[in-house]
């Protein structure tokens, strides 16, 4: 299926440094990062060493963060002095279709029990996030666009909320339920929550989700999400250069 958004989903973190999200961008001509407190991704303008060296000065000492980039057929991630390259995964792309009855499916914008987070719930979104997916979500990883979530006995036990911000289009993101109340729908009810403000806000809803994480993509595609496209995130690490 072709959507009118496929050059967006093309090197899509780049896309949203260079546009709805600029202004949250530290960058050079070739590289753009988010701010450490927010959240450890990264993009280039073209996939070289050039650019991979920019993205180093944009970096401390030892700091490690991940580069997301669409893999291009025959594209290999540079080699560049003073960057380890330690680790890659494998994201899919999943995109919301656009259609009446999908729109409809997702009227119900004001859901019992679901709360709007905000800065003063910094501290507990971290804590649930770093039981499913340690280190991504930060102290200021709610700059990045509106968090939603459910509570039980007043404790965030639940939570959803938007990552990448594109022209027409946010990316839902930070999915997580506590194991202790998992099997309860509490994932679900807050994408289809997500899904009716994007909706009401004339946006399209996409996501990453990796590729071995099959639980979640079987409910993606349950609440009709489909498969579009693909994104490597490749965690690099900053090292000595010989003199430093």
């Amino acid at each position: 299926m072709s959507f009118s958004f496929d050059h967006l989903l093309v090197n899509t973190a780049w896309q949203a440094l260079t546009t709805d999200h600029a202004e949250l961008a530290v960058s050079s001509l070739f590289a753009r990062r988010y701010p450490a407190d927010v959240v450890p991704i990264s993009a280039l303008e073209g996939l070289r060493a050039e650019a991979l060296a920019e993205l180093r000065e944009l970096m401390l000492p030892d700091e490690a963060l991940y580069v997301a980039w669409s893999e291009v057929e025959g594209e290999q991630f540079p080699d560049c002095p003073g960057i380890e390259a330690v680790a890659d995964l494998n994201a899919l792309q999943m995109i919301y279709p656009d259609t009446e009855d999908a729109l409809e499916s997702t009227a119900q914008t004001t859901a019992p029990g679901i709360e709007l987070l905000t800065s003063v719930n910094g501290a507990e979104m971290v804590a649930l996030t770093d039981v499913a997916f340690p280190g991504f979500f930060r102290p200021r990883t709610y700059l990045m666009g509106n968090y939603w979530g459910i509570r039980s006995d007043g404790e965030l036990i639940a939570m959803a909320g938007e990552r990448l911000a594109l022209p027409g289009l946010r990316e839902i993101s930070a999915v997580c339920t506590h194991p202790q109340h998992t099997g309860r729908g509490h994932a679900a009810r807050l994408i289809r929550h997500v899904l009716a403000e994007h909706a009401a806000a004339g946006l399209r809803s996409f996501l990453h989700v990796t590729d071995t994480n099959h639980r979640a993509i079987a409910l993606y595609e349950r609440l009709g999400f489909l498969k579009v496209g693909a994104t490597r995130f490749t965690r690099i690490r900053r090292t000595p250069l010989s003199g430093e």
